[in-house]
């Protein structure tokens, strides 16, 4: 072999071996004790791109004068609002969501404005109880940055990261046949050989995530199948590829179980998870009957959310940039807290282990 040939050769490996790298320079970020691997790496020039905010129609106007509910026939939702502030969020929705060549008429009939005969437009109304929900209720997670239409659509009718059941899965007890999502590389669960439907259990369903248990032993109190521990792992994947970050974000390598060895974003990430059970269960799925067949997955549910829907690869959607002066209506009204899981002591318990981190792992 020629001196070129072997150097030629050389080059292909390396190039091989480097398809997987990320070109570009990257940020680090330590967020824990040095030499624990407590870093955050990210790249800077996707941050920015996913952090891209549209510029207003036009300046707000002052709230007042005549309503909606007065100047225009059928509004529901935001009959109370002055007529200017609606219009004005009416060419925010249309900028945010409605594709540039229908406008106004994705959602509406020209020659009949007040008509619900469009999907759409249904569609659009639950979606405007469900922001302001999201922002009245989930403050746990959202804080006062709050969400707008813009934060999952980006300009798109229909968000670009969502979820369906996933195909393949239709006799979820059969066992010939089914290989239940695995072995079959998902970007859902990172590639990796996880069940690539995690979401279906616990963010359209209920599922608990409890894997680790707090003995080294077997434990008649505390029995998790690896299946269940795949299904698992495979949300943890998914969770971190949605925010752009590593698993030492939100857990110490040390005890991942462990909560008082966590940081706070574990708290958020735990609101953050029940929150977008909320919206599936109470917002997106009841719709099923409205959407169309190609609004629905192959099992015929709806699309729904899940943590990239709203992140897009980083940790604070958007960059942290709030939208919600522009809109303000959507911000809601503070509501009562969304009723705790574990039943009415929950609401005493969950809020009083997050001051006292090590209440989540103490022994029984």
């Amino acid at each position: 072999m020629t001196e070129l040939s072997t150097k030629t050769m050389m080059l292909g490996v390396a190039l091989v071996l480097l398809a997987g790298c990320e070109i570009g320079a990257k940020k680090a970020t330590q967020t824990g004790y040095r030499g624990a691997g407590l870093n955050q790496i990210i790249n800077p020039k996707l941050i920015a791109a996913a952090s891209a905010i549209p510029e207003p129609p036009y300046p707000l106007p002052p709230d007042g004068g005549p309503t909606a509910g007065e100047s225009y026939e059928n509004v529901k939702v935001l009959a109370g609002l002055g007529r200017e502030r609606f219009d004005h969020l009416m060419a925010e929705m249309t900028q945010w969501v409605a594709p540039p060549e229908q406008g106004c008429n994705y959602c509406h009939n020209p020659e009949n404005m007040a008509s619900d005969e469009k999907y759409t437009k249904i569609v659009a109304r639950r979606m405007l109880q469900m922001t302001q929900a999201i922002n009245g209720r989930w403050a746990s997670h959202v804080k006062q940055t709050g969400v707008t239409c813009y934060t999952c659509h980006r300009g798109n009718a229909v968000p670009e990261y969502k979820w369906a059941i996933a195909e393949g899965t239709p006799e979820p007890g059969k066992v010939l046949g089914n290989r239940h999502g695995q072995n079959a590389p998902n970007p859902n669960v990172g590639y990796a050989s996880l069940p690539y439907d995690p979401f279906a259990e616990y963010l359209g369903g209920r599922a608990q995530i409890r894997v680790a248990s707090s003995s080294a032993f077997p434990n008649a109190n505390h029995i998790v199948s690896i299946k269940a521990a795949e299904k698992s792992y495979g949300l943890m994947m998914h969770v971190s590829g949605a925010l752009g970050v590593n698993c030492t974000y939100c857990h110490n390598s040390q005890s991942f179980r462990s909560w008082n060895l966590s940081s706070a974003q574990r708290g958020t990430a735990y609101y953050g998870i029940r929150m977008v059970r909320d919206i599936n269960q109470t917002y997106i799925t009841p719709l099923q009957p409205i959407f169309p067949a190609n609004r629905k997955g192959p099992h015929g549910d709806p699309y729904k959310v899940n943590c990239t829907t709203c992140h897009q690869g980083i940790n604070k959607p958007l960059g942290g940039v709030s939208m919600i002066d522009q809109a303000p209506i959507l911000r809601g009204a503070l509501i009562a807290r969304a009723a705790p899981e574990g039943g009415p002591g929950a609401g005493v318990v969950v809020p009083a282990a997050f001051a006292r981190p090590a209440a989540m792992t103490d022994a029984k």
